[in-house]
């Protein structure tokens, strides 16, 4: 205590000094309407800077939440856009007899996620997402992000999931031209990883540069409509009864980050359904060669 009164005591004139000035500008700032306001301005300028820097830091940080919470809100849309198919479907086949109708799709939901790993040089490219079988995710559910199609699941643990890449020669999409119901297989040429090859399309089928190509729905694993990527011309490869077309992807699976597992609740249905063609397959078999 002693110390610190020695302390005023030396330094006295200077805290009376400062005491001075900090009373001449509050005199001098209140009561001078031009200095009152050059202080108002430099202050509101830099409290304005300080706040925005704040906001910066701030909104960095918050990044990956807002992300998420677009991610799951891009979920809830595209759920609406799949009831409004089911809606338009169930009209169209009450006041039409019109065969061409969207496929219903009421029954896909989605498990939003995030790649935790991925990709995208290699001869056979994967994804691994943070969900799991504790989270719902099952071997072969479709991925999606918000361009397009990613892939499908494989391997499931509690926590994760790894997905076959759409840049995997050993992942094969049915997809088809929007507007076109002729269908193809999509599979990646080990190339370039903003391009894959929609194959053994119709001769007949008519194409346009700039077309979009969508999943077909010919399978458990995607909803119908899907995009997928864009013609940009015909490939090389071409036979008597088929073609190909160079696609460029939707998806940019260089800055993958959240994504969707597209969860089919009628796919244990699909499943038993299959066994038992395949049951019935076998016993056709037995009785024609008795």
């Amino acid at each position: 205590m002693h110390e610190l009164l020695q302390f005023f005591i030396r330094n006295s004139k200077w805290f009376v000094f400062a005491i001075y000035v900090v009373l001449s500008c509050m005199l001098l700032f209140t009561f001078n309407p031009y200095q009152h306001h050059v202080w108002l301005t430099s202050a509101g300028q830099v409290v304005g800077a300080v706040y925005g820097v704040s906001n910066n830091v701030t909104s960095y940080f918050n990044l990956r939440e807002n992300n998420e919470d677009l991610n799951r809100r891009n979920v809830t849309l595209q759920n609406e856009v799949l009831a409004l198919r089911e809606q338009l479907q169930t009209l169209r086949e009450k006041y039409t007899d019109s065969t061409d109708v969207m496929p219903m799709a009421h029954h896909f939901d989605f498990i939003v996620g995030h790649v935790v790993n991925n990709s995208v040089m290699r001869p056979y490219n994967y994804v691994t997402v943070n969900k799991g079988s504790d989270d719902g995710v099952a071997p072969e559910m479709g991925v999606i992000d918000q361009n397009g199609v990613v892939g499908i699941v494989n391997v499931v643990s509690p926590h994760y999931c790894r997905v076959i890449s759409l840049l995997n020669p050993h992942f094969r999409l049915s997809c088809k031209i929007k507007g076109d119901e002729s269908f193809g297989s999509m599979v990646w040429d080990g190339k370039d990883p903003r391009f894959a090859v929609l194959e053994e399309l119709p001769r007949h089928t008519v194409y346009h540069k700039g077309d979009t190509i969508v999943t077909s729905g010919y399978s458990a694993v995607f909803p119908p409509g899907l995009p997928v990527g864009v013609v940009e011309g015909n490939n090389a490869s071409e036979n008597d009864n088929f073609f190909s077309l160079k696609v460029r992807l939707l998806s940019d699976f260089t800055t993958l980050n959240n994504v969707q597992i597209v969860r089919n609740n009628n796919m244990e249905e699909l499943r038993r359904l299959d066994a038992e063609n395949e049951k019935t397959e076998g016993n056709d078999n037995d009785l024609g060669g008795k």
